[in-house]
């Protein structure tokens, strides 16, 4: 099976060449300090479903972002070589991805998370070789899912929430995952930078249950907007 990427991707990369952080975060990443971490951001795509990305979500009983989808990933390990060996390690003790499946495309800007201090690399590629994945550790990931493209656009799907603490930021509504936080953050940037986004309804807002003390972590240019919304 080819590793070369789909002709849809061309937009996409095209961009990250200028890609900065500032397009998706206003916040500034710092120059020290911080953990290493990253998150695999992947692309995949089935016959007849058009594009999709790699989702999981995590266990109710986690005591952080319990219940939240995300992007597999996590901490660096020392004996990671780079972002993207972290993202793919993490990915398979997590889901049971086969690292040969695939093609790392581009890390995109480092994103500061302040709430966890943590540095986190996105890391872009390309599913060459879809395969079956599940939770390996059931206490840590509940389900996994690919999401396709075509329902993340969906402005029926498309909303903003707002934390307790009155971060407010962008969500996707779908096929039962309430996509938000850092994870919607980095989506909302990459729909539009891969020009695959429609306009949705900005003014729609979910109000989200007081669950943890702890804000919610941002990404993603309105993020930050603690505004209120009218």
């Amino acid at each position: 099976m080819t590793r070369q990427p789909p002709g849809w991707l061309d937009p996409l990369l095209g961009r990250l060449g200028t890609a900065r952080a500032e397009d998706f975060t206003r916040l500034t990443t710092p120059e020290s300090g911080g953990r290493e971490s990253a998150v695999l951001v992947l692309l995949g795509e089935e016959p007849g479903a058009g594009p999709d990305v790699l989702v999981l979500q995590r266990a109710a009983t986690l005591r952080n972002h319990a219940g939240q989808p995300a992007f597999p990933g996590g901490a660096a390990d020392p004996e990671d070589v780079d972002a993207s060996a972290t993202a793919l390690r993490e990915a398979n003790e997590e889901v049971d991805l086969d690292p040969a499946s695939v093609t790392v495309l581009a890390e995109l800007p480092k994103l500061w998370i302040p709430v966890s201090d943590f540095l986190v690399t996105p890391v872009l590629a390309w599913w060459h070789a879809p395969h079956p994945v599940h939770p390996r550790e059931p206490a840590e990931v509940a389900h996994v899912a690919r999401l396709p493209v075509a329902e993340l656009v969906d402005p029926d799907n498309r909303m903003r929430v707002r934390h307790p603490s009155g971060w407010i930021g962008p969500a996707f509504s779908v096929r039962g995952m309430l996509v938000w936080g850092f994870t919607a953050g980095v989506l909302n940037t990459l729909l539009e930078m891969g020009g695959w986004a429609r306009p949705w309804p900005r003014s729609r807002v979910l109000e989200l249950p007081p669950t943890g003390a702890a804000p919610a972590p941002s990404a993603g240019t309105d993020a930050v907007d603690e505004s209120p919304v009218r």
